[in-house]
């Protein structure tokens, strides 16, 4: 661990593209003062960002640690603390972060953080890992630096972060581990944050307008009405389950989004098992929030173009605010239905690009070339 000669510490967060630079910007700001303030040693800090995509073809923590190491050894960083939006695993298990002192380098996993409270969680990760890196290093009689606890407490700040195993021949020093059913959950949470599923409706231009106008139709159509008017609550709630689902799993079958693991191994499955429900639940929340953008837009719609009089000579029912509610509540399940037909003229790449962030396309792809690799030869 090395310090600059004019006595300051440069710290370099090597950020992939998109959301974890965009995390690492929001936190350079104020963490030089406030890695000053912890270290309590009168050490000032400056802070980088630096934004590239390091994890580029490969998701192999050992692998990306060489690329960091090397990287920072053609700088004149002090520390470096690289982040990632992509889920990580070491050894079976979900990685959160990797430090290796002789480097001065760190490795944080992003989604392992959570899905809430993000910024806050990255920032304390950050700064306990280049705590732990600039902190002295104690050997002891024989021993090595993996020995010695950190500088900072992970597991107190982040739980339910564990130390996880490293081996003797490993470069790095310290890591830890997702564990238990609410360190798996948090993970998913996170996988789905990173997705940024709320960017699914917007990117589905197509499928959008396709929904768009069926609402439209729906609305002015007296057939509509009458089944609107005639149905009760539990069957209006079963034509929006139906019609979410039926728009979830076409999204998911026809740009085949479901990922199908290559290997037979428990942790493979356990792997395949968890992007995929990452999926579900990314496509899922998008898909909600389109059903209810087409409520609110069939009601603003019924409201400027339904005349009373013409409504109640159809259904027998006088016009008032149920009947515009139960009406726009039918309308959005037909709509729904309509958009995902409306999305078959999208092509699989732009409902990716909607789904999921840069990094997991990337990943997805070179799953896709290595699984095409295998059944070639």
């Amino acid at each position: 661990m090395r310090v600059s000669s004019q006595g300051i510490t440069v710290v370099a967060l090597l950020a992939d593209p998109d959301a974890p630079t965009e995390i690492a910007q929001r936190m350079a700001r104020a963490l030089p003062d406030r890695l000053a303030e912890r270290s309590g040693q009168g050490r000032r800090f400056h802070v980088e960002v630096v934004s590239e995509p390091f994890t580029a073809g490969t998701e192999d923590p050992p692998t990306l640690m060489r690329r960091i190491s090397d990287r920072a050894g053609a700088e004149t960083w002090d520390v470096v603390v690289a982040l990632t939006d992509l889920p990580l695993h070491s050894h079976g298990r979900e990685l959160v972060v990797e430090l290796s002192q002789a480097h001065g380098s760190a490795l944080l996993s992003l989604p392992p953080l959570g899905g809430l409270r993000l910024q806050r969680r990255a920032r304390r990760a950050v700064e306990e890992a280049v705590l732990s890196l600039v902190g002295p290093r104690a050997t002891g009689n024989g021993g090595t630096p993996r020995d010695q606890p950190p500088a900072g407490s992970f597991v107190g700040r982040l739980a339910p972060v564990r130390p996880g195993p490293v081996g003797e021949e490993e470069s790095v020093d310290l890591r830890y581990v997702a564990g238990g059913p609410r360190g798996h959950l948090r993970v998913l949470l996170g996988m789905v944050r990173a997705n940024r599923p709320w960017r699914l409706l917007p990117g589905l231009s197509k499928a959008l307008a396709a929904a768009l106008a069926t609402g439209a139709i729906a609305t002015v159509n007296s057939t509509i009405w009458s089944l609107a008017s005639s149905l009760s609550v539990p069957r209006l709630v079963i034509a929006m389950v139906g019609s979410v689902a039926l728009m979830l799993g076409w999204l998911i079958v026809d740009a085949h989004l479901w990922h199908r693991s290559a290997e037979g191994t428990p942790e493979a499955r356990r792997r395949a098992a968890l992007y995929n429900a990452s999926t579900v639940v990314t496509v899922g929340i998008g898909v909600l929030v389109c059903y209810v953008g087409l409520m609110v837009i069939a009601l603003v719609w019924a409201l400027f173009i339904l005349n009373d009089q013409v409504f109640a000579s159809m259904t027998r029912t006088p016009l008032q605010a149920t009947e515009y509610w139960t009406l726009s509540w039918f309308v959005a399940s037909v709509a729904t239905v309509g958009g995902a037909l409306g999305s078959s003229l999208e092509s699989d790449e732009a409902i990716r690009a909607a789904a999921y962030s840069k990094r997991e396309q990337e990943r997805r792809h070179m799953l896709q070339d290595d699984h095409a690799d295998q059944l070639s030869k």
